[in-house]
């Protein structure tokens, strides 16, 4: 009788239709389930600033579910904002990269010894191309350091500790922004103009209401964490030095 049960069961489990699972509805534009797709919070118009971004971007950063970067390129004209993606640049796939980085109109924003405030950079600059580094820290200061002709570029940075509104994703010390939010920051003081934060921070400000929507948390800084005693991870040695001479202030 128990063998006859048992048979039962496995036929039951045999006859199971095998449909594959429903898949979720994915958005074409921003590549997000429908569902948390941050599209309508795009500006209806795309912008148009007078100096280009461009974005050399990491490959493992196209991967990420919750990067910024598709908003910068969704939020500017078509032309405005160019992605060339790897490790190393300009390689012969990257075409017209050369050209951009050797051209004496292009700027790099990136924080080296050499690099001045973005505040300070001569008002006559005639700037074509804002050049950003897309990755994490290390992945972006490996592409510097792989990369040549980022190093003999002008380079610029932002010296004023800005509030992220990335608040979903723990970013290393406080005042660390997103790839977007550096960009808006920058053609915000480039260009003096306010309307950069209040149009292009829209989508971001969105995904993240929708990932706490659906169980996500907001993040301290790893700095803060430290500051407070709360960051359960072993900190590197750079940043630890970094946070240990910040609390003599």
């Amino acid at each position: 009788m128990i063998n006859e049960e048992v048979d039962n069961v496995w036929d039951d489990l045999i006859n199971l239709p095998a449909d594959p699972p429903e898949m979720r509805q994915i958005c074409d534009s921003c590549e997000r389930p429908q569902n948390v797709c941050w599209c309508n919070y795009l500006p209806k118009t795309r912008l148009k600033p007078k100096c280009n971004i461009i974005l050399l971007q990491h490959p493992a950063e196209e991967k990420r579910s919750l990067r910024t970067a598709p908003m910068l390129t969704l939020g500017l004209a078509e032309d405005s904002c160019v992605v060339y993606k790897g490790k190393k640049f300009p390689t012969k796939k990257h075409v017209g990269l050369w050209d951009i980085l050797s051209s004496k109109h292009s700027v790099l924003l990136y924080p080296s010894k050499k690099a001045i405030d973005i505040v300070d950079l001569p008002k006559e600059t005639e700037l074509h191309n804002l050049i950003l580094l897309d990755g994490t820290w290390p992945q972006a200061k490996a592409i510097y350091n792989n990369t040549e002709l980022l190093r003999s570029m002008i380079h610029v940075k932002l010296m004023h500790k800005y509030e992220s509104h990335y608040i979903i994703r723990t970013q290393p010390t406080d005042g660390c922004l997103s790839t977007l939010e550096t960009a808006i920051e920058a053609l915000t003081v480039l260009e003096n103009d306010e309307s950069y934060k209040n149009i292009l921070l829209k989508p971001l400000n969105a995904l993240c209401n929708f990932q706490l929507q659906h169980g996500a948390v907001t993040h301290q800084s790893k700095e803060f964490k430290k500051r407070n005693r709360t960051y359960p991870k072993l900190i590197g040695r750079r940043l630890r030095q970094y946070l240990d001479d910040g609390d003599d202030y």
